[in-house]
């Protein structure tokens, strides 16, 4: 056998293996359970604004409905301005797209809420200052997302897509979005060539479909069909397919690879006291 057969056989065990044991996991999982019946309420890991007056910004992802959820994850952004009673939420959802709905929904869930039983990870989380600071360009961001009646699930634009198009355009946030976020590759503005999701490094992205991309918080990713295989090295963990980080864990806002931006960044770590589940009170529009 060539070595160049060898290393593609090799490859395809890195990535359908995972691909594999992820699926019979989720079917595993979910047998029997209705998505009707799945969990929706908090997660407890947003605080509740009536004891958090300082502005908030958070980001989640967890893992879709269905057999779907075996390779990705459905991604949102949360934020709260300092003083408000209620979150915004600002997500991609495809239920309805195709009757006319349009794909950007705002307030339809609370911040942290499961998603149809998937518990959320937290992947950003800004608080004080310079969360406040941040508000205003991630809704300009959101304005800007260029897909917002559109929705594909595959390569994209979908949920990752619109996330990582914030991410892009607000960099402070430090986002490195997991290996299972389909479609964050699909890059919004049109080219091969942007900066990574996190701001830390660039990509090569031909439709989602096939890329490279290199970066200090992301490590080096490689993608084929929209399945992410990589190395994290300044947090060290193997990306894989359908199984996502395998390693040590990235705190959420993790600013190791960045500097600090000014105005007194305030970051956590570990999870908030579970507060009520009724903090995301459902809003209209975007904030003007």
């Amino acid at each position: 056998m060539s070595w160049s057969h060898a290393l593609a056989i090799g490859f395809l065990l890195l990535v359908l293996l995972p691909v594999g044991a992820a699926t019979g996991c989720t079917m595993l999982g979910h047998s029997g359970t209705s998505w009707r019946e799945a969990r929706r309420d908090s997660s407890g890991q947003a605080p509740d604004p009536a004891t958090t007056p300082e502005a908030v910004v958070q980001v989640y992802a967890a893992r879709t409905v269905g057999i779907r959820g075996a390779l990705g994850v459905h991604s949102w952004i949360a934020l709260k301005p300092a003083g408000a009673v209620s979150y915004t939420r600002y997500e991609v959802i495809g239920w309805g797209v195709d009757r006319g709905a349009r794909a950007v929904r705002v307030g339809r869930f609370g911040p942290d809420n499961h998603w149809f039983g998937s518990r959320p990870d937290r992947l950003a989380d800004v608080r004080g200052p310079e969360a406040e600071a941040l508000i205003p360009r991630i809704e300009d961001a959101v304005r800007s997302y260029p897909y917002p009646e559109s929705y594909r699930t595959w390569p994209g634009p979908n949920s990752n897509t619109f996330v990582a198009h914030v991410a892009r355009a607000v960099p402070e946030l430090g986002m490195d979005l997991p290996p299972t976020a389909i479609g964050k590759d699909f890059l919004t503005a049109g080219g091969l060539v942007a900066r990574s999701p996190s701001g830390t490094g660039y990509q090569v992205s031909v439709l989602g479909l096939l890329g490279v991309l290199v970066g200090v918080n992301e490590g080096i990713e490689l993608n084929v069909l929209g399945l992410v295989l990589g190395v994290d090295i300044t947090t060290p963990a193997l990306k894989l397919p359908g199984i996502g980080r395998v390693g040590m864990s990235r705190s959420p806002g993790d600013s190791s690879a960045r500097s600090p931006a000014p105005g007194g960044s305030q970051r956590r770590a570990s999870p908030d006291t579970p507060s009520s589940a009724g903090r995301g009170a459902p809003q209209a529009e975007i904030r003007r």
